[in-house]
């Protein structure tokens, strides 16, 4: 088995510069393929990040856009074409949480989860859409809070992640002819800077997982790199759990 099975594949990870999203960009480059993500803030952990990756001979460009900006994604979407030549894999991964009570809910928090979580993979797709053939790519990272709320405070939350996995369904009825397949990768408990594997808050979550532990960036990476491989070509319209048994 080829040890770069994403060889001359082009892709495009939103929100790339940091935990899941990085640990994506690293998997995907070191499989082969040409990565443009991007970052919403701060350049020093993209630059970083593009620095640890050339330094292995991979292709890899960051791109500042903010996720929740139409323009901003369509034109984030051109720039990744014109530096990569191309565009054969879209990995949405960029989104927000925040959690409360429905009743004490911010609105600006509302709209910004709506605006992230669902607006930027709508308009990252719609943008890359005419630039994607026959055996492209498209993955979306939602989560297992779509399938299971676990506690109070997780209404918005789960509400942006279920659209991921609906948008999901009826993108690869749309796609399927075109030879394009689109899936939703749904992690659980990933340790993180924004969700880390240790304090009272990680414990009560590993004591509901099979496997009670947390999973890594990694783990997340490894199934995005095979679904963005050539032997994934029959799967589209999954929902795929990486969450240690957390739903089973």
């Amino acid at each position: 088995m080829s040890t770069t099975p994403l060889a001359g594949r082009r892709a495009l990870v939103t929100g790339g510069s940091r935990g899941i999203g990085a640990g994506i960009v690293r998997r995907l480059a070191a499989d082969g393929a040409a990565v443009a993500f991007t970052y919403s803030a701060s350049p020093t952990a993209a630059d970083a990040l593009v620095e640890e990756l050339t330094a292995t001979g991979a292709k890899v460009v960051a791109i500042q856009a903010d996720a929740a900006d139409r323009e901003q994604n369509l034109a984030a979407v051109e720039q990744a074409v014109a530096e990569l030549g191309g565009l054969d894999v879209v990995v949405n991964n960029a989104g927000v949480g925040y959690f409360a009570p429905f009743d004490e809910f911010p609105d600006e928090e509302f709209e910004r989860l709506v605006a992230i979580n669902i607006g930027g993979m709508y308009w990252t797709t719609r943008g890359a859409i005419k630039h994607l053939g026959k055996d492209a790519r498209i993955i979306n990272i939602g989560s297992i809070n779509a399938d299971r709320i676990p506690g109070p405070g997780l209404a918005v939350y789960g509400m942006t992640k279920g659209a991921v996995a609906s948008f999901t369904r009826g993108l690869a009825r749309d796609l399927g002819p075109r030879g394009i397949t689109v899936n939703n990768v749904q992690p659980g408990p990933i340790d993180t800077d924004a969700n880390p594997a240790q304090g009272d808050f990680a414990e009560s979550l590993k004591q509901v997982t099979a496997q009670g532990r947390y999973g890594s960036t990694g783990d997340v990476a490894a199934l995005v790199a095979f679904l963005a491989g050539p032997e994934s070509g029959y799967i589209t319209g999954a929902h795929l759990n990486i969450d240690g048994g957390f739903t089973v």
